[in-house]
């Protein structure tokens, strides 16, 4: 038990009572050990009968085992990367322990032990004698089996302990022989002990006892013992060595080797006391001919020499800390574990879990070097993060975590030191989430694709307060407040795929405004994202639009995974298997696959996000190796960067903010480094995880929308500009034209007024002032050159005659001019009258 006060006095006054004890002993083994021994009176029926009527049958419980964490190595080999204890111990067989080991154990401890059924007379006897008589080592009088059952009971009574006081007490109650209550505990022990070797082979029993015993402080168990003294496993223990752990399992605290500082029994003195005890389980070796003399004198002129290894434990000493946390949080927090958090705790530190995990060795290389390279892990003046986190887009599996703090779980560790994971939410993790910035926008476009509106359809994307945002959840019918884009950019007419590619905010609050915000919401659960601390988006503010909601990486990156995936959402997972020490397999937490959004859909996305990653705002993270990519950057204010991009194989989110307060990070130019975190990833991950293209989108989320074209011939440039934005079209105003109108009215449409392609680009021209229409003339050509002249044109001429044998010889009769009647041309520009004639020139 880790206890640094155990000492021996609870078995020294065990022992004095088994003065007491004596009175009883030879009826107690009577029945069970040794030839019939008369014992009359009173005291002996008593005896026989409290003895009768105790429990005979002891169930061995499951003994305390570290918990280990394994994740593959580089040729996808299963190793153990760390482990978490209350007790250090790894149990073994009974051909894993050196057999010299079995001997010291046995001379020292229970010379008789393959004679006697569980309790030895004789031994106990001796023992009391011996110590009454006041003899050199205090001799134990329990047996092997005896001694089994103690730490049996301890072990029972100390897993269900809540603290160090109730583990203390444990012990005393399992050890504390005084009295009539410590006569009865060890008449029970004998019971047990009786009872156990009725059940069990001596082996088992022998094998059982060296796996629990304790060897001071919290290193229980042989093995443990072996590699944490001498740096070798139990089955390579030379003589010496097994000498000095028989002497300590004696009296664990007070014979341990590794605390070379104490006055007494430390380095100064050669570990005397343990060297006298060392020397004592020789002695019974010689003497029981487990030893010749020569082996003898060599082990007691060998001076003990400690090779204190101290065991891997904790996730400061892997190679990935923050994957390694993100583990341990599961298992402390998911219900898998058990049923309350401190089942949870004990099962990591007491229940002996084999816990396999996704990490990929490779790309966590990628990401630890990344990170080490390119985000400090402090910056003056600003509380600094940085996280990545790479997930497998078919399966949910995290495959790296990478952050750019010293892992520390001390409190105030100091600047660049943490034990949160970044990456994670409250419940996994401790970490709260950070604004998700325009990586959000995802939600909205997939809720617009499942509307059946098209990539293509053009919306007026001006930056402006957007009003009656509706949200039929709630109710509510809100406007937005003024919103600016990045850059402070106006913004303008465009498309989905345009709003996307260039992180338009206003184009996305233009989209958002003809959606229902409870389907954004409802979007955005589907797709695994709540905030950071577990509660559902409500998408009750508009600003909730362009990502104002604190949400994990992993999370987002989720979300993303559910794009590459054809629509089915897999839920994040960083264990891929879990068993006990025996290699039965467990229960591990349940994360699922499930379609959530159509194929359609999904491709469309993709096909919108693939922008973002070729000319778009993500192209500084685009590794160009030949993978067809999607992605989407974010920020929010001047606190939060997001990179997230995947393959259709492995999803890489790269967050670098502030973890807390409202310093700018822009000024001190760290907003690019999330663009280099993610490349490098996604470099290494397109390497080991070779992907294919993205499906097609679908044709009608694609098509262009057919628009209604409005007539603004009439109307002033302004107004007209107006008209045509608001029903979506881009405007280019052209040169003057002729006309008589005043000279900021449109003259002229083109296309006119009518259904056309959405995103047309509509010209106007606004009048001259200069012009005049041409009139519709009749009669004779006299009679037109007048109409004409009164209608402000000074060159006239005769234009195209066409021969008519009906009319006179000398009349000519006007039939039209040109330009034809009803244009508007300037009036200095000549009209020609066409006309008829018997006999044209």
């Amino acid at each position: 038990m880790p206890d640094k006060k155990r000492t021996a006095t609870g078995v020294l006054s065990g022992l004095a009572g088994l003065v007491g004890l004596s009175v009883v002993a030879g009826v107690l083994i009577t029945a069970t050990v040794t030839p019939a021994i008369a014992v009359t009176g009173a005291a002996t029926s008593q005896a026989i009968k409290l003895f009768d009527n105790m429990p005979n049958y002891l169930e061995i419980d499951d003994i305390m085992e570290p918990s280990t964490i394994y994740w593959k190595d580089g040729s996808g080999n299963y190793v153990p990367q760390t482990s978490f204890y209350d007790q250090n111990r790894s149990p073994v067989t009974f051909d894993q322990i050196a057999t010299v080991m079995y001997d010291a154990i046995l001379s020292s401890e229970d010379p008789r032990y393959y004679d006697h059924g569980g309790v030895d007379l004789i031994g106990t006897t001796r023992a009391v004698l011996s110590n009454l008589e006041g003899g050199g080592d205090t001799q134990g009088g329990s047996t092997i089996s005896q001694q089994y059952v103690k730490n049996i009971l301890i072990q029972r009574c100390e897993w269900n302990a809540q603290n160090e006081d109730e583990r203390q007490s444990c012990f005393l109650r399992a050890t504390d022989s005084s009295g009539s209550s410590g006569i009865e505990r060890k008449l029970q022990e004998m019971r047990y002990a009786i009872g156990l070797e009725q059940k069990y082979s001596k082996n088992d029993i022998l094998l059982g006892y060296l796996n629990i015993a304790n060897f001071g402080g919290i290193t229980y168990g042989i093995d443990a013992a072996a590699r944490y003294y001498f740096g070798v496993p139990a089955a390579n223990l030379s003589l010496s060595q097994a000498a000095t752990l028989a002497g300590i399992v004696q009296n664990p605290n007070t014979y341990r080797i590794d605390q070379p500082d104490r006055e007494t029994n430390g380095a100064a003195d050669g570990y005397a006391l343990t060297k006298k005890r060392q020397t004592y389980v020789l002695d019974r070796m010689l003497t029981d001919g487990k030893i010749t003399q020569e082996q003898h004198d060599a082990a007691v002129a060998e001076p003990i020499t400690p090779q204190i290894t101290q065991p891997t434990s904790g996730c400061a000493s892997t190679g990935a800390p923050y994957f390694c946390q993100y583990v341990v949080s599961v298992v402390k927090n998911d219900p898998a574990f058990g049923a309350t958090a401190e089942d949870r705790a004990m099962a990591l530190r007491r229940g002996g879990l084999q816990i396999y995990t996704t990490l990929d060795p490779d790309l966590q290389h990628t990401a630890t070097i990344s990170m080490r390279d390119n985000a400090p892990a402090s910056v003056s003046g600003i509380d600094f993060g940085a996280s990545t986190v790479s997930i497998e887009a078919s399966t949910g599996r995290i495959l790296a975590i990478a952050q750019n703090t010293n892992f520390s779980e001390e409190a105030n560790a100091g600047e660049g030191f943490s034990s949160l994971v970044y990456a994670g939410n409250s419940t996994f993790g401790s970490s709260g989430g950070f604004q998700a910035g325009s990586t959000f926008k995802l939600f909205t476009l997939v809720d617009w694709l499942e509307q059946g509106r098209s990539v293509n359809e053009v919306l007026d994307g001006r930056m402006r307060v957007f009003k009656n945002f509706t949200n039929s959840c709630t109710g509510n019918i809100v406007n937005s407040t003024p919103i600016n884009n990045f850059g402070k950019v106006s913004g303008g007419v465009g498309t989905p795929m345009s709003f996307t590619a260039q992180s338009l905010n206003t184009g996305y609050l233009a989209m958002a405004s003809e959606l229902d915000m409870c389907d954004i919401a409802k979007v955005a659960k589907k797709m695994g994202v709540t905030t950071g601390d577990g509660r559902d988006i409500t998408m009750s503010n508009p600003a909730e639009v362009i990502g104002v909601d604190n949400i994990s990486p992993i999370a987002m990156a989720g979300a993303y995974g559910t794009i590459a995936n054809n629509g089915t959402y897999c839920q994040p997972q960083a264990i891929d298997r879990v068993t006990d020490t025996a290699g039965n397999e467990l229960k591990r937490p349940d994360r699922q696959c499930s379609p959530v959004i159509s194929p359609e859909v999904a491709a469309t996305a993709a096909y919108a996000l693939r922008g973002v990653m070729n000319g778009g705002t993500g192209s500084g993270a685009n590794p160009y190796d030949g993978t067809q990519l999607i992605g989407k950057t974010g920020t929010h204010e001047a606190l939060q960067t997001w990179m997230i991009e995947s393959s259709t194989r492995v999803v890489n989110a790269a967050w670098v903010g502030t973890v807390q307060g409202d310093n700018d990070m822009f000024g001190r130019g760290l907003q690019n480094i999330r663009y280099t975190l993610a490349k490098n990833l996604q470099r290494t991950a397109d390497q080991i995880y070779p992907a294919g293209d993205f499906p097609a989108p679908d044709p009608n989320l694609t098509k262009r929308v057919l628009k209604d074209l409005p007539n603004v011939l009439g109307q002033t440039i302004e107004q007209a500009q107006t008209t045509l934005q608001n029903a979506g079209f881009e405007v280019s105003v052209g040169d003057p034209v002729d006309s008589d109108a005043p000279t900021n009215i449109v003259a002229a449409q083109n296309p006119g007024a009518g259904q056309v392609a959405g995103g047309t680009t509509v010209t106007i021209n606004p009048s001259n002032g200069q012009g005049a229409t041409v009139p519709a003339v009749s009669g004779k050509v006299q009679d037109a050159q007048k109409t004409l002249q009164d209608a402000g044109f000074t060159s006239i001429a005769l234009g195209t005659c066409t021969p008519d044998d009906k009319l006179p010889d000398n009349q000519a009769t006007a039939t039209g001019t040109n330009p034809a009647a009803g244009t508007a041309v300037n009036r200095g520009s000549q009209v020609l009258i066409n006309y008829s004639k018997k006999t044209c020139p």
